[in-house]
C-alpha cells in the first residue's frame, strides 16, 4: 500500500499569516462586491463570519449580504497549491436556497479549479471544474444533501485534475493543469443573486456551511 504524501500545508484559519480575510482579487478592484458573478456578496473582515472554520453569511438592509471569505493570496505566507498537489477537506454543506459554497484556487484573474462548488436548490449535486482547461463534471450522489458531512479530496495533476468524494473517484478531467501550474487557495461562502440559481428566500436572513478540515499534501523531495 503507497504511503500517503508529506502534508505541506495545514489550514488554521484564525491564523493571520496564513489566511487574508474579506479581500480576494478574484473579486473586482478586491471586493468587497462582484455583481457581474451572479452574487449578492459584500466581503468581511469580521471574524466572525469565517476565523472558526463555519463561513456565515447574513443579510444586510440594502440587500446585499455580509459574507466570509479566506484567501491566501496577499497573506504573510502566502501559500500556492502547485502542480501534482493532493487537497483533503471535509465539509459540511450548507441547507439555505441562496447559498453557494465553494473551495477554489486562484491567480492572476485565473488558474481556477474548483474543488466544489453546491448549490442547495440542486441537493444531491457537486460541482467540479478545471477552468484551466475547460472541463467540469456535476456529479449526483445519494450521499450529497442539505446538511451533509463529506469528504473531499484533489488531485491537481498536470495530466488530469482527478476528484474523489467520501474515499472514491468521481472524475478525472484527463486535461489536468500543465507542469508550471500554481495558484492561492480561497474558501468561502457566496449568497446567489438569482440569474444562474435561486436567490435566498424571504425570511432566509443567514446562512452558514462549516470546513472542519483542510490539508495539502505534496511529493516533497529528500533534503
Amino acid at each position: 500500500m503507497t504511503a500517503p504524501l508529506p502534508v505541506v500545508f495545514t489550514a488554521d484559519f484564525t491564523s493571520t499569516a496564513q489566511w487574508v480575510a474579506g479581500r480576494s482579487w478574484a473579486y473586482p478592484g478586491g471586493g468587497p462586491v462582484n455583481p457581474r458573478d451572479d452574487k449578492l456578496d459584500h466581503l468581511t473582515a469580521d471574524a466572525a463570519y469565517s476565523r472558526s472554520g463555519v463561513f456565515h453569511a447574513r443579510r444586510r438592509q440594502d440587500g446585499r449580504w455580509n459574507t466570509g471569505l479566506l484567501t491566501t493570496e496577499g497573506s504573510e505566507e502566502g501559500f500556492t497549491v502547485r502542480a501534482g498537489d493532493v487537497l483533503e477537506a471535509r465539509v459540511r454543506l450548507p441547507k439555505e436556497i441562496g447559498a453557494w459554497p465553494a473551495i477554489w484556487t486562484w491567480r492572476d484573474g485565473d488558474q481556477e479549479i474548483d474543488v466544489f462548488e453546491y448549490h442547495p436548490d440542486n441537493p444531491e449535486l457537486l460541482e467540479f471544474t478545471n477552468h484551466v482547461r475547460g472541463t467540469h463534471r456535476y456529479h449526483h450522489d445519494q450521499a450529497v444533501h442539505p446538511g451533509a458531512w463529506v469528504d473531499l479530496r484533489t488531485v491537481f495533476g498536470t495530466r488530469s485534475v482527478d476528484w474523489w468524494l467520501n474515499g472514491l473517484p468521481v472524475f478525472a478531467d484527463g486535461r489536468g493543469v500543465g507542469h508550471s501550474w500554481h495558484a492561492y487557495l480561497i474558501v468561502n461562502l457566496s449568497v446567489c443573486a438569482g440569474r444562474y440559481h435561486p436567490a435566498p428566500q424571504t425570511g432566509t436572513n443567514e446562512m452558514s456551511y462549516e470546513v472542519s478540515h483542510l490539508l495539502v499534501r505534496r511529493d516533497t523531495p529528500p533534503p
